[in-house]
């Protein structure tokens, strides 16, 4: 094992060499564009034996990767925001069909206004789409989960393909130090692909993205979302092994912080968490009851392991890097479908913030604790006076710089 000191980019770059993909479909577009580049230099010097394919369009990148993975072939791409959504309608095509594609995301705002700095809504967009969805919190996470991904897509249980969502800039541009396995110890881990019940074959002819009307289409899309349902097994498991392999895991669907005794819960999802944890502790140190739940996959969504954690805290709130227009922070959403749906019932408070790159710093997080500590204090009667205006009592708009 190597260490070096890389970008959340390179880290990626790292990984998928580690996985060995048979094709590379790539087109750049920041801030993932680092990653393509990087992969054509291990191509070019021989560190990666694979295909490295320069397409004309993120649509084309994502085309050429299903044909390389009806193949029964390992196939990579990756890219970000109105990227994401050039490809959006090859997306669907690619779940539908079973295709055990791995694609990483650099999480970036859409336009208009233009803007190529971090936020999470493009990835948001695609959560209906039948991709699994992971978002990972640093660099290691990053290049860890470029190897879990293929063996948890490739799984014959799963079948589905793997989105790893890295915030842009904050996290794909940010270097740290990264241990890098050897390509023994991961061959050891992943082994090649094996699709043979799922490709085109002379030999065994099967049709790919086939018609079906109303008579079969429901119960294609049943099977598909209760398969997905099913990976939480799956996904457990291989972070487990991960684990065992290279002695850091990362606790499957989400991982929790003090959040036994919590009166007061933080949700997060990707590189904001690295800073919630530094307050979380401070607050800690301070006697303050609170916890923090890293959210890590959005697809499948954990219900049952998040409202296990949930369930004793009297406030909970939700980070949204994203809003759903008109209505609240999509993360949000889901995590109140997940309590009433596990019939749990708390003070829910949605914090949206870094949209557009905006920083969201200690200072921000401290302050979205403090809020949902007021609204503890107010539940328990200590202070009426401090119940915020009703009209600010579930979405909060972190760090807004002027009047709107």
């Amino acid at each position: 094992m190597a260490r070096r000191f890389v970008s959340g980019n390179d880290a990626v770059a790292e990984g998928v060499r580690l996985a060995r993909p048979h094709v590379i479909s790539a087109y750049p577009i920041t801030p993932q564009t680092i990653v393509v580049e990087r992969l054509s230099e291990f191509v070019e010097d021989g560190s990666l034996q694979s295909i490295y394919m320069h397409v004309e369009s993120e649509h084309s990148a994502l085309a050429a990767a299903m044909g390389v993975s009806s193949v029964g072939a390992r196939a990579f791409t990756a890219t970000s925001s109105q990227g994401l959504l050039y490809m959006a309608e090859n997306l669907p095509y690619a779940s539908g069909a079973r295709m055990p594609i791995v694609m990483m995301n650099a999480n970036r705002a859409l336009a208009t206004p233009w803007n190529i700095y971090g936020d999470q809504m493009d990835a948001m967009f695609m959560l209906n789409s039948g991709w699994i969805q992971v978002y990972v919190e640093d660099a290691q996470e990053a290049l860890d989960m470029m190897i879990q991904a293929y063996k948890i897509a490739e799984d014959p249980k799963v079948l589905t393909p793997f989105m790893v969502n890295l915030d842009g800039f904050v996290l794909t541009h940010t270097y740290e130090v990264v241990d890098i396995p050897t390509q023994e110890e991961v061959d050891a881990f992943l082994p090649p692909i094996n699709l043979s019940e799922n490709i085109m074959s002379m030999e065994a002819p099967k049709s790919l993205c086939i018609t079906a009307g109303n008579n079969y289409n429901m119960e294609f899309k049943i099977k598909q979302n209760e398969e997905m349902i099913e990976s939480i097994s799956v996904i457990e498991q291989v972070d487990a092994a991960f684990e065992k392999q290279f002695g850091r895991g990362y606790n499957g669907l989400l991982e929790t912080i003090d959040c036994e005794d919590a009166e007061v819960i933080l949700v997060t999802t990707g590189s904001i968490t690295g800073t919630a944890r530094m307050v979380q502790k401070a607050l800690r140190a301070e006697g303050k009851k609170v916890g923090l739940l890293k959210l890590r996959y959005l697809r499948p969504f954990p219900t049952k392991a998040l409202t296990e954690a949930l369930k004793n805290a009297k406030v909970v709130g939700v980070v949204d890097k994203n809003i759903s227009f008109g209505y609240e922070g999509t993360i949000f959403t889901n995590v109140n479908s997940a309590l009433m749906q596990e019939g749990v019932s708390q003070k829910v408070d949605n914090f949206i913030c870094g949209l557009g790159g905006r920083d969201v710093t200690k200072e921000n997080i401290h302050e979205m604790y403090e809020k949902m500590l007021v609204h503890l204090e107010a539940s328990e009667g200590a202070d009426d006076s401090k119940v915020i205006n009703p009209s600010q009592d579930r979405i909060h708009y972190m760090n807004v710089r002027c009047a709107l």
